[in-house]
């Protein structure tokens, strides 16, 4: 099954962290594409959205609000590698 909507979401996040993305934009618009693409990601693979939604919205975009830009850009790093990581582990 293709993951249209899994993978915008990723690469969404890897823009950021490419600097193709400016930090006030992904703040303000992560949440927004998690909801908007939520649905349909959960039908993709609900254990996948989930991870992405714990590790990079809850655990990295909204508990790094307070960070300064060089921490918080190292947080949705390490955090955008530890999903693809378990996911390619097959951990989820």
């Amino acid at each position: 099954m293709a993951m249209k909507n899994i993978d915008y979401i990723m690469e969404y996040v890897k823009e950021f962290l490419d600097g193709k993305r400016e930090r006030w934009e992904f703040e303000l618009d992560f949440g927004y594409e998690i909801e908007t693409h939520w649905n349909k990601m959960k039908r993709e693979d609900r254990e996948y959205a989930e991870l992405i939604y714990d590790r990079l919205l809850e655990d990295g975009a909204d508990a790094g609000i307070d960070l300064g830009d060089d921490e918080y850009e190292k947080l949705i790093r390490r955090k955008y590698n530890d999903v693809k990581s378990i996911v390619a582990e097959g951990f989820y």
